[in-house]
């Protein structure tokens, strides 16, 4: 009797206890969500693209298809990702397509915006080409046709690490065109510019090489240059004409007309003298040149007052931005078009990462490359303005001045190069801070800085 007592007791006590070592052992497995992710690959052209289907095991769904692109084409995708989705029962729809002109902008943002995608929570993630075919390379020896490349981007949503998809706001994408165009038009007067100025010197080479006036697009030097057709017309002029003339058209610019006179006689005599058919070509070239530039200038200030009608929808963070004494209307408009919204980015880290403002690494056991190279693949737009803002900053700005001429002197190699991209890295985390705290900048408080109401 007493050894069944004793046994039950055991028994018990080892029923009771053991299961709890158990647990502690071995703690219950964590219930596993099953997701069914749903891969998309879109190769663009002009007038359609090639899809790709595959499921996360990167079996084909569908036979891969082409659609046109335009609106027709774009509900027929749509449609057959939607029975897609619904055959697998899909929770997290990703699509992936090349950033390639403007071939993919439409499709872009019509899937980002399209309601019947909403529930399948959708990714839409635009790759930098050469991550495409750097990625297609590790795949092995893959012939080069638009179906193949279809597939490689499906194939390399599958494989993850992709770069965060972002929302789309067409309030930004309104404002973004509006930057974009002035961007362009800039780049073309600077261009316009240089090609004034190298026929320029073909026509009055001294002239230029002497710099006799400060600004060759100024009043005084365009009606010289197209007044006097030829560097004998001026070499032959009295004095007192050339003193007359820029007096007239100096608008009291110069402070002594006399000196800028004889400096004009001086370098027309040693300046070449050409043959009368190029000095005929070569002056409509310079009055073409010269409409250009005017006409160029005229739409930029254009462009400028359509911008500023955009802003008054970007209150906030136009009134962040410009409490910074360097950064501009101008300057604030293409930040705030590129960035899109600073809910976008978890920090400054992910904002540098999509302006490209980010370096490499290169490490191999003991060794680590001081000199390393900045990663250009992000928004070219968007690094532009922030180097921009750089340049800005340091001419203002106590703090980034010090910071640029510390990193110019640590620099090995291009000082100014590299101390301007730092620079406007720590522009990046000045940007976020402003956007993200909704905060005017205050450089004499770092703390509890004034909030816009």
């Amino acid at each position: 009797m007493l050894r069944a007592n004793t046994a039950r007791l055991l028994y018990n006590l080892v029923a009771r206890v053991i299961p709890n070592i158990l647990y502690l052992v071995t703690p219950p497995r964590k219930e596993v969500l099953n997701v069914n992710k749903l891969f998309v690959g879109l190769d663009l052209s002009l007038k359609d693209y090639k899809v790709s289907i595959i499921d996360q095991n990167g079996v084909e769904v569908v036979k891969p298809f082409s659609v046109t692109n335009d609106q027709n084409g774009a509900d027929i995708l749509i449609d057959t990702i939607l029975r897609c989705c619904k055959a697998l029962a899909v929770d997290t729809l990703f699509i992936g397509l090349e950033s390639t002109s403007v071939y993919g902008w439409h499709i872009q943002h019509l899937l980002a915006d399209s309601p019947q995608l909403k529930p399948y929570h959708p990714h839409i993630i635009c790759f930098n080409p050469k991550l495409i075919e750097n990625f297609k390379k590790s795949l092995g020896n893959l012939p080069k046709n638009d179906w193949v490349d279809a597939n490689t981007i499906a194939e390399r949503l599958r494989f993850g690490r992709l770069p965060k998809s972002c929302s789309v706001d067409f309030r930004y994408l309104a404002l973004q065109r509006l930057t974009r165009y002035r961007y362009h038009l800039v780049e073309n007067l600077a261009r316009e510019k240089s090609y004034y100025l190298s026929n320029l010197f073909l026509k009055f080479s001294a002239i230029c090489q002497d710099k006799v006036f400060s600004n060759n697009f100024g009043a005084s030097a365009t009606e010289l240059f197209h007044e006097f057709l030829t560097v004998e017309d001026i070499a032959t002029r009295s004095l007192d004409e050339l003193i007359d003339f820029i007096m007239e058209h100096g608008k009291k610019h110069f402070e002594c007309p006399q000196a800028t006179a004889k400096a004009l006689k001086e370098t027309a005599a040693k300046s070449y003298r050409l043959n009368a058919s190029v000095d005929n070509s070569l002056s409509f070239v310079l009055k073409s040149c010269l409409e250009n530039i005017k006409a160029l200038e005229k739409q930029i200030k254009a462009v400028d007052k359509a911008i500023e009608k955009e802003l008054p929808l970007f209150k906030n963070e136009f009134l962040c931005l410009t409490s910074v004494k360097g950064i501009g209307p101008v300057l604030a408009a293409g930040l705030i078009s590129e960035i899109g919204g600073i809910s976008r980015f978890e920090n400054d880290n992910a904002l540098a990462k999509f302006s490209g403002l980010y370096w490499s690494e290169y490490q191999s056991g003991d060794f680590t490359a001081d000199d390393t190279f900045i990663r250009k693949t992000g928004n070219h737009y968007l690094r532009y303005y922030f180097i921009q803002a750089a340049e800005q900053l340091r001419k203002y700005l106590p703090e980034f001045a010090d910071y640029y001429s510390r990193k110019y002197n640590e620099s090995k190699t291009h000082h100014h190069k590299r101390a301007l991209v730092l620079t406007a890295r720590k522009a990046v985390r000045l940007v976020f801070a402003l956007l993200r705290d909704e905060k005017l900048y205050n450089p004499s408080a770092r703390k509890g800085d004034i909030s816009i109401s």
